[in-house]
């Protein structure tokens, strides 16, 4: 961690925030995680065939992630000695660079459409536009259902598609940016527990695990925060008791922390029964003290309090850099 990479990480936060994904942008060119897409898919092909015991299927698997890994961040540490040679130009570079694995405005939109597909069309719209970052049955979502799928996916994303690539970043630079989206990628395509890769992606699904478990934390907290600057001291203290107490509800050690912390700022239940690729998928409410019921009202507070959330981490880091710069 430098002075440097943090004045880099909070300007790369601000032009994320402005710009995020342009579609102009990226209808013209190829978003780098789909090179990254393409790579998990040839370590699947080349290594995941073949009827074999599951725990040489283990093995190839963690063969296969590390081969990724190593791949990624080799890629990050020669950007960065060549943002390096290139002075200003390269630390403009590599601001440009931080900015598109983060999704700070990305998500929002996406989230934000779920509440004005609602109010504008209806339920129908509202489905659709959930479908787009959710990976449950939409056609078995009643409007308060749509409203809480929108909600998790925005807490659940504010960790590992804004928290944890700027946290990696801090710590380790480019090449740590570039391995966690690497193992992030991954952990999607091939982390779940089909009888295809049960065996084969659980080194990916572990790792993943792992290297998101300081950005769950954190994201949590800085949820809390967020609801203090937009919904008062009472909502943060909520946000963190119920993070606290309910985190470990969610099948996920991890996406629970975010999930209950903003079911408690936006004062809602989160999670409970939901269906995904017709197979039920039973889990307790988390915040059980929250309204049953969400509504669209309840999806732009959620925002809200992320946009509060992100400034905030972006002000912590401003605020570490300081010292680095007077001091080292």
């Amino acid at each position: 961690m430098s002075a440097e990479i943090l004045l880099i990480l909070v300007m790369a936060l601000l032009l994320d925030r402005i710009l995020g994904d342009p579609d102009w942008l990226w209808s013209r060119l190829t978003h780098p995680v789909v090179f990254f897409g393409k790579a998990v898919e040839f370590v699947d092909e080349a290594l995941n065939r073949g009827e074999f015991p599951k725990a040489w299927l283990k093995f190839r698997g963690v063969v296969g992630i590390l081969v990724l890994l190593a791949g990624a961040t080799a890629l990050g540490v020669v950007l960065a000695r060549l943002f390096d040679v290139l002075g200003a130009l390269g630390s403009l570079l590599e601001v440009v660079t931080v900015a598109v694995f983060l999704a700070q405005k990305s998500l929002a939109d996406h989230v934000s459409r779920v509440a004005v597909g609602l109010r504008r069309d209806g339920l129908a719209s509202g489905r659709k536009a959930v479908s787009m970052i959710v990976g449950r049955d939409p056609n078995t979502l009643d409007e308060p259902a749509v409203c809480r799928a929108a909600i998790e996916s925005l807490a659940e994303n504010f960790s590992d598609g804004v928290v944890a690539p700027a946290f990696w970043y801090a710590v380790a630079g480019l090449p740590g940016l570039l391995a966690y989206k690497m193992l992030n990628t991954a952990d999607s395509m091939i982390g779940h527990k089909s009888p295809k890769y049960l065996h084969f992606g659980w080194a990916s699904a572990r790792l993943d695990d792992l290297a998101n478990l300081p950005a769950a934390r954190l994201s949590a907290l800085l949820i809390a925060a967020g609801a203090y600057f937009r919904r008062g001291a009472e909502a943060a203290k909520t946000a963190i008791e119920v993070a606290r107490r309910d985190h470990g509800l969610h099948r996920s050690p991890n996406s629970g922390w975010p999930e209950a912390a903003m079911a408690g700022a936006v004062g809602i239940q989160l999670a409970g029964p939901r269906i995904y690729g017709g197979v039920k998928v039973d889990e307790p409410m988390m915040n059980d003290a929250g309204r049953a019921v969400a509504a669209i009202e309840d999806i732009e507070a959620a925002v809200t309090v992320f946009y509060a959330a992100c400034s905030v981490m972006a002000l912590a880091f401003a605020i570490v850099a300081l010292p680095l710069l007077v001091f080292f």
